[in-house]
C-alpha cells in the first residue's frame, strides 16, 4: 500500500521570479475556467477533456504541454470531488498550479526547486526547515503543487509518495468518542480535556472583535495598528488546533500500535450542518462551527497507514445512547440515559463518564465491522434491530 505525504516548503522568489508566478498561477487558473466551461459538466474524464480542450490550452493562455494536461486533470478531479457532494464546479481561482516530474525538480545539493514558468525555466531558492531537510534527503519527488498562501507568500508542496507497511491484524478495538468537552476519549482509558482549547478560541474571538471594533473606528493611527494587529493574529489559532490534533492523533496511534489493536472512529460526515439547524446562542454557534473533528480523524488515518494501524470509521447513530455493558438503549425511541457528561442505564444500573459509555460502543460497532463475516454492522444497523425488537430492549452483537 502506497502512501503520499506533502512537504510545504517556503520559497524565497525575487520580485521578476514572484511576478512570473503570479503570470502562471493565472494562466492556470484561466486555463480550468476556460475547460470547465467548453466541456460539458457532466464528463469528469481527464483524458476526454484532454482531447477537446489541450490545443486551445497551449495556444490561447500560452501553457507548455504539461502544463495543459495538468489543468485538464485539475478540472476533471474537481469534477468528480463536486459530483460526490452533489454539486457543480464554479470558478477556479489563480491560487495553485499542479507540476509533475517534466516541469518540477527538487535540487537538494543547492536547496532550490526548479519550475517551469510561462516560457521559462526558473531555480527558487527554498527555506528549509530540519523536519523537511530530513523528509527530503536522498528523494527525487515527481510531482509538487506551487501554491500562493493568503499571506501572499509562494510555496511548494512537494508530494512524497512512499510504501507503507501492512496493518496488523487484530481482534482488539480501540474505539474513539470525540467531543467538544473532551477532545477524545478512548475505550483504553486516555482522555483529552477540550477546556483548554475551547478558552484559547474564546479568547482569540474577544480579541478580534476588539481589534476589529478599533479598525473600524478611532485615529487613522489606531486603525493602522489595530489592522497590523490582526494581521499578526491571522492564522495563529488554526496553528495551535492544528498542533494539538497532531499530537492527540499520534498518541492514539502510537497506543493503538502497543496494544496491537485496530482503531475504530466516529463517522461525523454533515454534523455542522446538523447542529447549525438547532437554535443556539451566537456563541455556541462560533463554538460548534471551530470544531476541527474532520481534521482529526484525517490525522489519524494517515498517521494509521504511516505505521500500519487499521483504522475504520463506522456510523455514530446510537452509540452514545446504548449501554456498553447490557447493549440496552432507552425504551422510548431518540431518548437516552445520557445527562450531560453522566450516563446511568435504566436496565443494568452501569453508572459512567458517558463519553467513555460513547467509545466502548464505538469499540463494540467496530468489532462487528471488522470482524463478522459476510458484510459490515454499523450503527445504524444497530439501530434498526433496536427499533425492530420488542421491549426489553437489548441488542447482542457477534
Amino acid at each position: 500500500m502506497e502512501q503520499t505525504l506533502t512537504i510545504a516548503c517556503k520559497l524565497q522568489p525575487t520580485s521578476e521570479q514572484a511576478t512570473k508566478m503570479d503570470a502562471l498561477l493565472k494562466a492556470f487558473a484561466d486555463g480550468c475556467n476556460y475547460a470547465n466551461e467548453q466541456v460539458k459538466s457532466g464528463i469528469t474524464s481527464k483524458t476526454t477533456i484532454q482531447n477537446l480542450v489541450y490545443q486551445e490550452l497551449r495556444t490561447q493562455f500560452g501553457l507548455s504541454a504539461n502544463q495543459a494536461v495538468r489543468v485538464c486533470a485539475r478540472v476533471g478531479a474537481n469534477r468528480k470531488t463536486a459530483k460526490v457532494k452533489g454539486e457543480v464546479v464554479k470558478q477556479f481561482s489563480p491560487t495553485s498550479a499542479d507540476y509533475d516530474a517534466r516541469i518540477f525538480a527538487f535540487r537538494e545539493k543547492d536547496k532550490t526547486v526548479s519550475l517551469t514558468l510561462l516560457g521559462c525555466r526558473e531555480h527558487i531558492p527554498v527555506v528549509l526547515a530540519n523536519y523537511q531537510i530530513g523528509k527530503l534527503k536522498g528523494r527525487k519527488p515527481t510531482s509538487a503543487q506551487l501554491c500562493k498562501h493568503k499571506d501572499g507568500l509562494f510555496y511548494i508542496h512537494i508530494q512524497l509518495t512512499d510504501e507503507a507497511p501492512d496493518p496488523i491484524k487484530s481482534d482488539k478495538i480501540i474505539g474513539v468518542d470525540f467531543g467538544r468537552r473532551d477532545i477524545a476519549v478512548t475505550s483504553v482509558g486516555d482522555k483529552w480535556d477540550g477546556t483548554e482549547i475551547r478558552d484559547t478560541r474564546d479568547k482569540f474571538a474577544r480579541v478580534r472583535a476588539s481589534l476589529q471594533s478599533k479598525a473600524t473606528k478611532g485615529t487613522r493611527c489606531t486603525r493602522f495598528g489595530a489592522r497590523n494587529i490582526l494581521k499578526r493574529l491571522s492564522g495563529r489559532e488554526r496553528r495551535y488546533q492544528t498542533w494539538l490534533n497532531h499530537n492527540i492523533s499520534k498518541l492514539i496511534v502510537l497506543s493503538a500500535l502497543n496494544n496491537n489493536a485496530i482503531i475504530a472512529v466516529e463517522d461525523l460526515t454533515g454534523i455542522r450542518e446538523r447542529t447549525n439547524q438547532q437554535p443556539k446562542s451566537k456563541i455556541e454557534r462560533r463554538r460548534s462551527n471551530s470544531w476541527a473533528f474532520l481534521q482529526l480523524r484525517l490525522f489519524i488515518a494517515y498517521k494509521s497507514v504511516k505505521w500500519g494501524v487499521e483504522m475504520v470509521a463506522i456510523n455514530p447513530a446510537y452509540t452514545s445512547q446504548t449501554c456498553s455493558k447490557c447493549l440496552h438503549i432507552h425504551p422510548v425511541t431518540g431518548q437516552s440515559y445520557r445527562s450531560g457528561k453522566i450516563f446511568k442505564c435504566g436496565h443494568c444500573g452501569n453508572h459512567c463518564d458517558a463519553d467513555e459509555n460513547g467509545s466502548s460502543m464505538i469499540s463494540i460497532v467496530g468489532a462487528a465491522f471488522v470482524n463478522l463475516p459476510g458484510g459490515s454492522v454499523l450503527a445504524s444497523d444497530i439501530a434498526d434491530h433496536i427499533r425492530a425488537t420488542e421491549s426489553p430492549r437489548i441488542l447482542c452483537v457477534g
